[in-house]
């Protein structure tokens, strides 16, 4: 149903025999490829590190609005849920605009979202202007910087992902090194007003996100002579698939506007007047952006509910339904450990080596290592993957138990070594999907995971104002995350069964 992530990286080309000749990409795995991965990286320690260090203006916000924990956390909260919930209609934008422009536009609102909530008067106000509007542009921002890495990467793409992803623990230990500093030195309103100016960067990143251009070589006839347009056959045309319309959406409008000057240089005589020239081209630009439009609209409407639907995936279906819980055991942490901190009088040891840092640092080490290893030809993927969850799932359990600093600092190192596992998480997808739907499917994933984080740490806030301790949050959302566990290791085992099953009548009836 979903095609082989084996032949990405390949352009086919028309002979005069009009066979199809199979050739290697030259930015695949190398050149250009690995400016995308330095891109991604500071893409996630400008919007995933940032989130990270909410803590920080966690802690500011209940010393300056005196609401409960629980309302205050839905800053946070809204922030994190928007930038993974709006993934599948981020994919919609990148089929119609292409990864460039979206992450662009996603820098400029992500900055004024910052640069807004400085001027806060509650917390009501935050909700829209950094839950909201910072959220969906960091949104637009990161599904297209993870989607462009797995596009330009074959055999190293977990190494890859992993060294992208990396800028979250990087981003963290950073973003709060700088938002303490910041809020120390000029106050948390100010210290909002600068992130918004640092968070321009995101459109620079974008601006790297070139696409996949068609290989050129010595035998490609479009070389020979820019005034003749070699011809397509349908079979090529067909072939160049979705992802050449992603690199003519990321191309830009240059081809009408060429032969229309070769018309004028060929013809002086015949040219049209400048007035009625003009409005051609605004027509023939008109009539293109609105085929992009269909044609990007078509292609997300058919990656979701078409006959080729993602959800017909029942592994899939699985791994969405493991989302929707992973993630919160991961954020509720970094929300509400500075809050903890106070509650178990370690603030004095905490401001030495924030908690938060070594989750950060050693999640860096963690990403790394894990893509490495998922990497080796030995060694499953998926195994890999479930191996960190288990650990994660166990850390979150005893945490709570914890009540001295080191006894913390011990969990918390393990949770951000076993979290390197995010790094898989697009690699998993594209395993079962394909890399033609890897924009619609890991942003379903990342939408998923934003339900999580939307949800979490509100909840623990919750939990706290009715018990006055966050211990039950912990072992909640640690029952939860097991039962995402479970319901993706029952799935291959569902698979087995039934493939026996059909061996067993066929033999029947035979």
């Amino acid at each position: 149903m979903y095609t082989s992530h084996e032949d990405i990286g390949y352009d086919f080309e028309d002979d005069p025999k009009d066979k199809k000749t199979l050739k290697p990409h030259p930015n695949i795995d190398r050149g250009w490829a690995w400016m995308m991965v330095l891109s991604s990286f500071f893409v996630h320690i400008l919007i995933m590190g940032s989130q990270m260090a909410l803590g920080v203006l966690n802690v500011e916000w209940l010393e300056e609005f005196h609401q409960s924990r629980g309302l205050t956390a839905w800053v946070s909260s809204l922030s994190m849920g928007i930038t993974l919930i709006v993934g599948p209609f981020i994919g919609l934008f990148i089929n119609t605009c292409g990864c460039r422009r979206t992450a662009i536009v996603g820098g400029l609102v992500n900055s004024l979202g910052w640069v807004l909530s400085a001027y806060a008067a509650n917390v009501q106000y935050l909700f829209i202007t950094f839950g909201v509007a910072a959220g969906l542009g960091s949104g637009m921002a990161y599904l297209p910087a993870v989607v462009m890495v797995g596009k330009y990467f074959q055999k190293r793409r977990a190494l890859a992902q992993g060294l992208s992803t990396t800028g979250t623990g990087f981003g963290t230990f950073l973003m709060t090194v700088l938002l303490k500093y910041l809020c120390k030195e000029y106050g948390w309103r100010n210290a909002m007003f600068i992130q918004g100016a640092v968070s321009l960067n995101l459109c620079v990143c974008g601006a790297l996100m070139r696409p996949l251009s068609p290989q050129q070589d010595g035998n490609n006839p479009g070389e020979k002579d820019p005034r003749v347009l070699p011809e397509l056959s349908a079979e090529s045309v067909k072939s160049s698939g979705r992802l050449g319309r992603a690199e003519e959406r990321d191309g830009g409008l240059g081809n009408g506007d060429t032969l229309c000057d070769l018309q004028a240089q060929e013809c002086p005589d015949q040219a049209l007047p400048r007035e009625n020239m003009c409005a051609l081209r605004v027509l023939k630009t008109v009539s293109q952006l609105t085929m992009r439009v269909r044609t990007g609209l078509s292609d997300w409407y058919s990656g979701y509910f078409g006959t080729a639907s993602l959800f017909t995936n029942r592994m899939f279906v699985a791994f969405i339904f493991w989302a929707l819980f992973a993630y919160s055991s991961f954020v509720i942490p970094f929300i509400h450990l500075p809050e903890i901190v106070n509650l178990y009088n370690l603030s004095e040891q905490n401001d030495v080596f924030p908690l938060t840092s070594i989750i950060a640092i050693v999640h860096i080490f963690g990403k790394v290592i894990l893509g490495i290893v998922a990497d080796l030809p030995c060694i499953s993927i998926w195994n890999v993957f479930l191996m960190a969850n288990f650990t994660l799932v166990v850390c979150i359990f005893i945490l709570p138990l914890m009540h001295t600093y080191a006894g913390l600092a011990v969990i918390c190192a393990l949770i951000g070594f076993s979290s390197g596992y995010f790094s898989l998480m697009p690699v998993v997808t594209e395993d079962l999907v394909g890399i033609e739907h890897l924009a619609n499917a890991y942003g379903i994933i990342i939408c998923a995971n934003g339900i999580s984080a939307l949800l979490g740490p509100p909840f623990a806030g919750w939990i706290y104002d009715i018990t006055q301790k966050y211990d039950f949050s912990f072992y909640i959302c640690g029952l939860l995350y097991m039962v995402g566990i479970l319901f993706l290791l029952i799935q291959p085992c569902i698979r087995i069964i039934e493939q026996s099953r059909r061996k067993y009548m066929d033999g029947a009836h035979v």
